[in-house]
């Protein structure tokens, strides 16, 4: 095979060529095709990860803009801006429905070219708009014209044909039970969309949605009086709160403090998530039901309760304790701050699943293939705030029958880098003492869990290839501990004795040797006495003091004597098998270390 052709192809990866350009590289022998094949395996896992991430970021300013908005059309310019951007269509737009008039309205579109196309208007149940906003579901079509599971209408048709378009993906927008509005995309050549483009444009329509109702109900509060000033405020005080990534506390405490009440935020099983103000209980589950199917809050004997609900999900509920009545614009207030909730844990909910991919693929990427590309493995780390240069320790967490997503968010807090790889939970963390913090990390997690949870340390280490290293040490460490029977502990190599001595890569005989001798040494060292030299000849005559004494030429007396005062430097359990094959091997490595010098202390 042409040693070039590799070069060449990595060189073109490298420089983010796509498959079209790979494909001009002349490849004839079987190996140089098998090459190309592999470059345009890899050119595509690298566009998935680019593509990933930049739908990640742009999610992410798509919550900023929207929350940011006041004005309807700019709500709704800013949407189908973003959602051609996000797919790369030549066309997007949105239509609004008018329940009331059964119909649903083209408001506005990026990209449009035709004078007819603005001025489409659907039955609900004609043409994929009107489906999509009687359904509540999506609907994509290669081919408008000739698809015939949707019924066809006409004026819309020629709307169509005049803007040349092709290929149509369509995504309800909905409040609660409620179609507001139907998002699409569109392309004027035919197209399958994917899955992932339908996800990303449904989420898109989810943060749209919601936005574009505060907006219009910013709109409706803004012809009002004093009270409706005082709703406006407090609905930017919310949407700052939403903007600088605040908590539901924060929320709580905001409403709380407008409506003088006490706020309690809760999960569907009645726990408290957050409380502000007056003290509050977990709600009658039939009102939260109640203002989950209506969407709208309900009255109880000591207050308020309103659903906290994403589409049909139940997310929880919030709690308005009030000994007073509240007006409709604080009603209003009160229902969108349960909006205002979920959009928090949605966002908190997406942007979690999304980093932890991202971070679960550099962590994959790392273990399993570190000399591929350090420098890009490196330069991932530094944009998830990582720097995979600086000494980390590589932990594996093991557990029975725990959920591994669970234990991975559990662990997270002791790590810069976690995720699950080979189906354990991995963490690298930034320590010198990896033992000590494995076994902090199990006892924390086991205390939460309430089972035992092993966790094995190796490293620390620097860059991507060490880290690997590290890995693969730890992965020995743990089957070492559960061998051991020692479930439930945390330890690294050098916590295992003369066991780590054997597995771990890099072996540290001379701080064994210290860690195991040490007092003996010290103790000769200090007052010139011989306890090295009687127990290397006590374990030498297959520890008889008699034959001891023979070899040392002392009295059997004083055999007896030193190693009694062995005993008290090393222990009571000295001679217990674990601990007699220990010394022994630590006496043998000291003897390796020093052959000329058997007495003399080794060195640091």
């Amino acid at each position: 095979m042409d040693n070039d052709v590799p070069t060449r192809l990595l060189e073109l990866l490298a420089g983010g060529a796509d498959s079209d350009e790979l494909a001009r590289v002349t490849v004839e022998e079987p190996s140089a095709a098998a090459a190309f094949k592999a470059a345009l395996r890899i050119s595509a896992t690298l566009r998935g990860h680019r593509r990933r991430e930049t739908e990640l970021a742009a999610l992410f300013d798509t919550a900023g803009d929207l929350a940011r908005l006041r004005d309807p059309g700019e709500v709704l310019q800013s949407i189908v801006h973003r959602a051609r951007r996000l797919l790369g269509v030549d066309l997007s737009y949105l239509t609004l429905t008018d329940a009331a008039a059964g119909v649903t309205r083209m408001q506005i579109a990026d990209g449009s070219v035709s004078k007819l196309f603005p001025q489409v208007r659907m039955k609900l149940g004609v043409g994929i708009g009107g489906l999509v906003a009687q359904t509540a579901r999506p609907y994509t079509t290669p081919d408008y014209r000739s698809d015939k599971h949707f019924l066809h209408s006409e004026p819309v048709d020629d709307a169509v044909r005049d803007e040349g378009l092709t290929a149509l993906l369509a995504v309800p927008l909905t409040v609660g039970e409620t179609v507001t509005g139907v998002l699409y995309a569109a392309d004027r050549t035919p197209r399958e969309f994917t899955p992932d483009e339908i996800a990303l444009l449904s989420s898109l329509a989810d943060h749209a949605a919601i936005a574009l109702d505060n907006a219009r109900l910013l709109a409706e509060l803004s012809t009002h009086s004093q009270t409706m000033e005082r709703a406006e405020e407090a609905h930017d005080r919310l949407m700052d709160l939403v903007l600088r990534g605040e908590n539901t506390s924060a929320v709580a405490a905001a409403v709380a403090d407008v409506l003088h009440g006490g706020i309690g935020v809760y999960t569907n099983d009645g726990g408290q998530l957050a409380h502000a103000g007056l003290p509050t209980a977990p709600p009658d589950p039939q009102a939260v039901t109640a203002s989950h199917n209506s969407g709208r809050a309900t009255v109880t004997s000591g207050g308020w309760v309103c659903a906290v609900q994403a589409g049909p999900e139940l997310l929880g509920s919030i709690v308005l304790r009030t000994d007073t009545s509240l007006s409709a614009a604080d009603r209003r207030l009160f229902e969108r701050a349960a909006v205002v909730t979920a959009l928090l844990q949605m966002l908190r909910r997406s942007a979690a699943k999304a980093e932890d991919e991202v971070r679960g693929e550099l962590l994959t990427d790392l273990l399993t293939a570190p000399e591929r590309n350090p420098s890009a493995l490196i330069e991932r780390g530094h944009r998830l705030g990582v720097d995979l240069t600086a000494r980390h320790a590589v932990f594996i967490v093991h557990a029975g029958e725990v959920s591994r997503r669970r234990l991975a968010a559990a662990a997270a807090p002791f790590a810069a880098l976690s995720g699950i790889h080979a189906e354990q939970v991995v963490l690298l963390a930034s320590t010198d003492t990896p033992g000590a913090l494995a076994a902090r990390i199990a006892s924390a997690l086991g205390s939460h869990a309430g089972l035992p949870i092993t966790v094995a340390a190796g490293g620390p280490a620097s860059g991507p290839p060490d880290l690997a290293a590290a890995y693969h040490e730890a992965t020995r460490c743990l089957r070492a501990l559960l061998r051991l029977g020692r479930e439930g502990t945390g330890a690294s190599m050098a916590e295992l004795g003369f066991i780590g001595l054997v597995l771990a890569d890099h072996a540290d005989h001379t701080g064994f040797i210290h860690e195991t001798l040490g007092p003996i040494f010290d103790y000769d060292r200090n007052r010139g006495t011989e306890l090295v030299r009687t127990l290397k000849a006590y374990f030498a005559s297959g520890c008889s003091i008699p034959r001891t004494k023979d070899t040392i030429h002392v009295h059997a007396n004083t055999v007896g004597q030193r190693l009694d005062r062995i005993g008290k430097l090393l222990g009571p359990d000295w001679q217990a098998p674990d601990r007699k094959l220990e010394i022994q091997l630590a006496l043998r490595l000291h003897e390796l270390h020093t052959p000329e010098h058997h007495h003399a202390t080794p060195t640091t």
